[in-house]
């Protein structure tokens, strides 16, 4: 709905806010873009002269008996030929690149977009939906601004060329042609709305099957020991005899868009024959002239069809640029300063009346919380679950910002800090560890990229990953397919310690880290962190008592009120109780 208010003009500061983004692709192609049409134009001038050539060789060569001009003409039309030949593979082959360059710089601006916004927005969006926009309608967009933009050059030049040497021929006949484009028009104007609808349709099944994919594949293991297999196959059935029965309406609507202007072209070639092959029989014309004309009718249709096809492009594009601007109209909640303060070198953490609820909800999830933790420090955080203890974490690494009270690090508001270089210093350790397609080594070093070999190897045996290296066939070097599957979860464990390792963090967050070893393994685990990250804040989430053993202070969340031990009130609350 958004973009076709552009094509209607009732908001002419969306279209042109549209435009000017989708011109900010473009223009640094500019030169390449001139250098292509100057080709495409080349090539259009070579298509024209053939029918000319042809003319001149059967009324000048063939029917004037002279042979030498024959023989002249033939190597014209040779040189004409092997020069267009050139010309469209050289065209094609410069077409392509230019063509994915702008792909690529779409797709990459919309998605460092989409890594700007918060986690609040991938919870109400389906990823197979953000996939159909980053590459089905980012495509079509690519392939209106480039393709449709050399195929429409292309189509004009031949057009008025073809219209030219038509009216040079016959100006009689080429009224026919005249006629013709008010009825297009029309047709054109009354189809419009359809092709769209139809369009955008198309676009939406398609996101409900890239939507099924992305549900359905990670959780093949639980559907087969569900029994649900059959289930899951009638469904992707009938999603895809939606998208199926939607195509094919799609299709059709395009087909009668292009074949009620192509018929009447067809009709309007008829007739010319019928009036110049009458005015040949009596002598008033030259064949060569009828089949120059002819020639030149059908170059003249070909361009009218294809900028035909180019509407109902423009109609499909208005969709998908509707589509992405709609993500581009998404703005990032949190963002950096635009002079940030120097990091902090410790890990003191202070909340000053901190109270945040998420969009769409009454109640606010966590309400005025004061506390103070000092640099260091093991902290263990509890409370039932949906307390707000993961929210917290997000605010500390500013997913969200608090809408009432401020988080301090070192006495520095979390907003005055680089947002980059603070996420840099807290490493958050989950229960689902993300692993990528990749090697061992690549995933330890995913949020330090710029570390050497050595320290990938001295922190993955401080994490204790020695056996785990030894098992793999390549070492560190070994892939570990998809999400890590093959590994077991105090192994997954042992790499997220070695990846925060690297990260060298001021604060490290273990979010129910080890809920999912045995009580042995998180033994371990925890005195592994406890040494590697001695003289590092330390906040530990959990519900298991003995996860939290022995920490420095015990922080408790419980209907959105923070509370604290007897014993550590006066040391770690502060704001009210000073």
């Amino acid at each position: 709905m958004f973009f076709s208010r552009l094509i209607d003009s009732d908001d002419p500061k969306a279209l042109k806010d549209a435009l000017h983004w989708l011109y900010g692709f473009i223009r640094p192609q500019r030169m390449a873009i001139l250098g292509l049409l100057g080709l495409s134009f080349l090539a259009s001038l070579l298509v024209l002269a053939q029918p000319w050539l042809t003319k001149l060789l059967i009324d000048d060569g063939l029917l004037a008996r002279d042979f030498p001009m024959l023989l002249l003409l033939a190597g014209a039309m040779i040189l004409a030929g092997l020069l267009g030949t050139a010309l469209s593979g050289l065209n094609r082959y410069l077409h392509t690149r230019l063509s994915g360059r702008i792909l690529f710089a779409l797709r990459d601006a919309l998605y460092r977009h989409l890594q700007t916004l918060s986690p609040s927005f991938f919870g109400r969006r389906r990823i197979g939906d953000l996939m159909s926009r980053l590459d089905g309608d980012v495509a079509e967009i690519q392939r209106f601004a480039v393709d449709s933009l050399f195929s429409a050059v292309s189509s004009v030049i031949g057009l008025v060329g073809a219209l030219a040497l038509l009216l040079a021929l016959s100006w009689q006949l080429s009224l026919l042609v005249a006629v013709l484009i008010p009825l297009d028009v029309l047709w054109l104007r009354w189809m419009r709305r359809k092709v769209e609808r139809e369009a955008r349709s198309l676009r939406e099944r398609s996101a409900d099957m890239s939507s099924f994919f992305v549900e359905t594949l990670p959780a093949m293991k639980f559907i087969q020991s569900a029994g649900q297999q059959a289930c899951e196959a009638r469904r992707l059935e009938g999603l895809g005899q939606g998208y199926m029965g939607q195509l094919l309406r799609l299709q059709l609507t395009e087909f009668f868009t292009q074949a009620v202007p192509g018929t009447l072209m067809s009709l309007s070639r008829a007739c010319a024959f019928l009036v110049g092959g009458y005015w040949v029989v009596q002598g008033s014309w030259q064949l060569g002239s009828l089949i120059a004309f002819s020639t030149y009718l059908g170059m003249a249709i070909g361009p009218v069809q294809s900028l035909l096809g180019l509407y109902v492009a423009l109609q499909r594009m208005t969709v998908s640029l509707g589509r992405v601007m709609e993500l581009r109209g998404e703005r990032a909640e949190v963002q950096s300063p635009a002079v940030p303060r120097p990091m902090p070198t410790t890990g003191e953490l202070r909340l000053e009346r901190l109270s945040f609820r998420h969009a769409g909800r009454n109640q606010p999830l966590l309400c005025e919380l004061d506390a103070c933790i000092p640099a260091g420090l093991k902290v263990a955080l509890n409370g039932p679950s949906g307390a707000g203890k993961s929210t917290l974490i997000d605010l500390l690494q500013r997913f969200y910002d608090p809408h009432q009270g401020r988080i301090l690090l070192d006495g520095v508001d979390l907003r005055d800090l680089d947002l980059f270089a603070l996420r840099r210093r807290i490493a958050v350790v989950s229960q689902e560890l993300v692993l990528f397609r990749g090697s061992l080594a690549d995933n330890l070093a995913y949020s330090a990229p710029e570390a050497s070999r050595a320290e990938i190897e001295r922190v993955a045996a401080l994490a204790q990953l020695d056996s785990l290296i030894a098992s793999l066939p390549e070492g560190l070097d070994s892939p570990l397919g998809e999400r890590g599957q093959q590994l077991s979860g105090g192994q997954k464990q042992r790499i997220a310690i070695a990846r925060a390792l690297l990260q060298d963090p001021l604060i490290l967050v273990l979010d129910e880290a080890t809920s999912q070893v045995d009580e042995s393994t998180e033994r371990e685990v925890i005195a592994a962190i406890d040494r590697l990250f001695a003289g590092r804040t330390r906040i530990l989430i959990s519900h298991r008592p003995s996860t939290l053993a022995e920490a420095d202070l015990r922080l408790e969340l419980l209907d959105g009120r923070l509370t604290v031990g007897v014993a550590q009130a006066a040391q770690v609350v502060g704001g009210h109780a000073g």
